[in-house]
């Protein structure tokens, strides 16, 4: 049951840029959630939890488009 070396190779790439990407949003959220904060706090709260709920829906999507 040998996977095919690309395949695992496109795996990887994938997973480095959503992990990126990922960690770069996360990293700069507190400073966004702060500045949208202060125009509307349930405004802050919404970017953080779209951001949270983005990370683990990526994930989700990639599971689904890989079956």
């Amino acid at each position: 049951m040998s996977k095919d070396p690309h395949e695992t190779r496109n795996s990887a790439i994938a997973a480095f840029i959503i992990l990126l990407a990922a960690g770069s949003a996360i990293y700069f959220m507190p400073a966004v959630i702060l500045r949208l904060g202060k125009i509307s706090p349930s405004l802050g709260f919404a970017f953080g939890a779209l951001v949270i709920l983005g990370f683990f829906a990526i994930f989700w999507l990639r599971s689904r488009y890989k079956k």
